[in-house]
């Protein structure tokens, strides 16, 4: 899959953005004791998957959290320093990559109770609102495909900052985090405790936190 033609067709689709205030200022990229410029970040950025994790928690027989992640997506980032309100995301996942380090709960989790990878093996993510929380938070507002049912998600994203590490690789990072009720996206399976209550929470929590380089 060609994921920067998919994601400029997507950003050509959406309406005119609305303005939105501008990025942040955090850890130059080649020294650590100035701030960079708002064309320093501009440009296309790349996920590191060595160094960044797609995560997820769900509560499990409502005493515990089960946590698993994708290891397998590719993610991609667009930064316009001069214009930021132009600035966007997006992300494929592999469905059929899911481990919460359980055979036997990634096997279920991949059947048609869940994820049904056979049929929609991929999950997408592509930005259309972000906006300026404070110094180093965004909100940024999206569409979340999964399953092939598609629905609005906002994440919480802290930019954490940027710099050239010691391989002269030059990265900029984020964490961010959602909550979104597994149900919208047909993910429905559940079964019932003796004691009363749910085998599995329909609330999820999402968890990233990515390392991204300049596009080559």
């Amino acid at each position: 899959m060609d994921f920067r033609s998919l994601f400029r067709t997507a950003r050509s689709a959406d309406t005119e953005p609305t303005p939105s205030p501008a990025p942040p200022t955090g850890t130059d990229a080649r020294t650590f004791n100035a701030a960079p410029s708002r064309a320093q970040l501009s440009g296309e950025w790349m996920f590191d998957q060595a160094h960044s994790t797609i995560g997820f928690a769900a509560r499990h027989a409502v005493v515990t959290r089960v946590r698993g992640s994708f290891t397998g997506f590719d993610g991609w980032l667009q930064l316009d320093g001069e214009r930021p309100e132009r600035s966007g995301a997006g992300v494929v996942i592999r469905a059929d990559t899911v481990d919460t380090r359980v055979a036997q709960r990634d096997r279920h989790l991949c059947s048609a109770d869940f994820l049904d990878v056979e049929r929609y093996p991929t999950i997408t993510f592509r930005s259309t609102y972000i906006e300026q929380v404070d110094a180093d938070r965004f909100r940024m507002t999206g569409a979340l495909t999964v399953k092939g049912r598609t629905h609005p998600v906002t994440v919480d994203l802290l930019y954490t900052g940027s710099v050239v590490d010691a391989f002269g690789v030059e990265r900029i990072g984020f964490d961010g985090t959602a909550v979104v009720n597994r149900a919208q996206w047909d993910l429905t399976w559940n079964a019932m405790l003796e004691t009363g209550g749910l085998m599995v929470s329909e609330k999820i929590e999402l968890e990233f936190d990515i390392s991204a380089v300049r596009a080559p």
